[in-house]
């Protein structure tokens, strides 16, 4: 009998699939020691406030989801001061002056659910994922790539069956990321 409880208690573990959760993965910037305090120009912070009615509030204007990432890809593709060659904005000298220079800021309410909370992150993520998908359109077939936008970039440069030249993409793809870095943001 002992036997028989023992071989059962072996299958199950054997057979048993344990869950795992599955959460958000995102990489932490590393953590600098900064004597001074870096002074932010308060055009350069686009600023979007989600209440706990899941109302989305950006720059002072209530706006829809679906009119965020517009808004986020004009206000960061701005280049408001002349330094960027490459932005393709308005040049408003009231908005940002660089991607460089641009800061999304996101300050939610403990109320807010999560869904839409995911939403309006995925939204600006993908306002940046936008301009660094045209600006590496148009460093492709410069740097001999030819029409690849950026994430399949990154997907060729983690393929490791992929048949180009690495070390030539993986400095496109950094060129890309200095000249449009990602700065979300999130306010306590």
């Amino acid at each position: 009998m002992a036997d028989i409880a023992f071989l059962l208690l072996i299958f199950f573990l054997v057979t048993t699939t344990i869950e795992t959760d599955s959460g958000i993965s995102r990489k932490l910037p590393p953590i600098e020691d900064s004597p001074e305090d870096v002074k932010i120009k308060q055009k350069n912070i686009f600023t979007v406030l989600l209440n706990g009615r899941d109302q989305l509030l950006v720059e002072d204007e209530l706006m829809e989801l679906k009119d965020l990432r517009p808004a986020a890809v004009k206000f960061l593709d701005n280049g408001g001061d002349g330094t960027c060659d490459y932005c393709n904005g308005t040049k408003d000298p009231s908005s940002s002056d660089n991607p460089d220079k641009a800061i999304i800021s996101l300050k939610n309410d403990r109320e807010t659910t999560y869904g839409v909370y995911i939403s309006v992150q995925n939204e600006l993520v993908a306002a940046y994922n936008e301009l660094r998908n045209r600006r590496a359109l148009e460093l492709g077939p410069a740097k001999g790539f030819g029409k690849m936008n950026f994430v399949e970039m990154e997907s060729n440069y983690n393929n490791v069956n992929w048949g180009g030249n690495k070390t030539k993409l993986k400095e496109v793809i950094e060129q890309i990321k200095i000249e449009y870095p990602q700065k979300l943001s999130e306010v306590q």
